[in-house]
């Protein structure tokens, strides 16, 4: 089944009692049993809530996954994943992830015993002498965040399976319609479904799902045990984001591709980063692994000092963080999303003061092209 039809049919993508082609809400919190200790099939909502599940198996096709979970945000997946590991283990993580996946290892997980070390994991050449007796995973975002960089995912499998670590794949910036990250070697993917997957800024949610049998159970396990789990309104409407998730994300990619051929050729821009730009440094593997390049972009301007006036200026790009929803969005890492990564850390990284990412939204293009141009000139570039 093709996975512009897996979107729309996989999982559970219906009532088998009423025959409604949308999966009702469940909000009940326990469930009726047939006797003591004879539950139904549900017992307790925490532990399980039939439109959660159906969403959980729909990320699982979609995926290629045994099991799917679903969190009541990104980082409570994350961070339930992570807890399969015991004190003591070490994790590789890469240099320009989400400023809250930093903050999550640096201030709560060290605490428990967690060690890690940042690497940039684009460079593979680098990674076999990071690993150490004690390393456990491999933690990637590809493309990643903020600075669109492109991870080998085959290569680093091979890396690690040679030394019987997991690869642990955020694909949040992909989504499954562009890269399927388990088919190319991973052993757990990861995604916010704030972003692409729900896609109208309007659910905080995390999915998590395996190809392995054994972490399934840990993963299903810990998610009862520390109970993150995602109510079953938000899995209702992540569902149904993702049954037109397909159509966005072509809209997005189109509009993308628009405003980087713009930006590339402004004289105020330093650099623009985009994993469909020929000069792009990753851009040969994306082209092998993904099928798209998505609906993110950063650049950065000349004149790092007018960063946050032309952000400021914009009027359709809407001021916020986040991203992947139907309308287009405008941050400045720096000082927003990875405000919480220490300075000299984020400027080894690539991070400037200067960066602007864009989430380019589904809108009429030249409406956006027309808003960046007017920005530039009401702040002087």
């Amino acid at each position: 089944m093709h996975i512009k039809t897996k979107m729309i049919h996989g999982g559970i993508s219906d009532d088998s009692t009423t025959g409604a082609v949308s999966v009702p809400i469940y909000h009940a919190s326990t469930y009726k049993q047939n006797g003591v200790g004879k539950p139904k099939g549900y017992e307790y909502a925490r532990s399980g809530n039939p439109t959660r599940y159906a969403l959980e198996k729909l990320i699982a096709d979609l995926e290629g996954g045994v099991a799917g979970f679903a969190f009541g945000s990104g980082l409570a997946g994350i961070h339930t994943v992570f807890s399969t590991f015991n004190q003591g283990d070490h994790i590789l993580l890469g240099d320009d992830v989400y400023g809250g996946t930093f903050r999550l290892f640096q201030k709560v997980l060290v605490n428990f015993g967690l060690e890690y070390s940042v690497i940039d994991t684009s460079k593979i050449e680098n990674i076999e002498k990071e690993i150490k007796n004690n390393t456990k995973a491999i933690y990637i975002e590809t493309p990643s965040n903020p600075l669109l960089k492109i991870t080998d995912i085959t290569g680093i499998s091979k890396i690690a399976k040679k030394h019987n670590i997991q690869v642990i794949v955020d694909n949040t910036f992909a989504s499954p319609y562009f890269q399927q990250p388990l088919a190319l070697g991973a052993d757990i993917v990861l995604h916010s479904g704030t972003k692409y997957l729900g896609g109208h800024s309007d659910v905080i949610a995390g999915l998590v799902t395996t190809n392995n049998p054994v972490l399934a159970d840990k993963i299903g396990f810990l998610q009862n045990a520390i109970g993150g789990v995602l109510g079953p309104q938000d899995s209702w409407l992540l569902q149904r984001g993702i049954k037109t998730l397909s159509v966005r994300m072509e809209e997005h990619q189109k509009n993308a591709q628009m405003i980087v051929e713009f930006l590339s050729a402004h004289p105020a821009v330093a650099k623009v980063y985009y994993p469909g730009l020929v000069t792009h440094e990753g851009h040969e593997l994306a082209n092998k692994q993904m099928t798209g390049f998505s609906g993110v972009i950063s650049f950065e301007l000349i004149d790092e000092d007018k960063a946050i006036e032309f952000v400021e200026s914009l009027r359709l790009f809407t001021l916020a963080e986040s991203l992947g929803g139907v309308e287009s969005l405008v941050e400045v890492p720096s000082v927003m999303t990875h405000a919480s990564i220490p300075k000299d850390k984020r400027e080894a990284a690539g991070i400037k003061d200067s960066l602007i990412r864009l989430s380019v939204g589904i809108e009429y293009f030249e409406d956006l092209i027309d808003d960046l141009k007017q920005a530039f000139t009401k702040v002087g570039l």
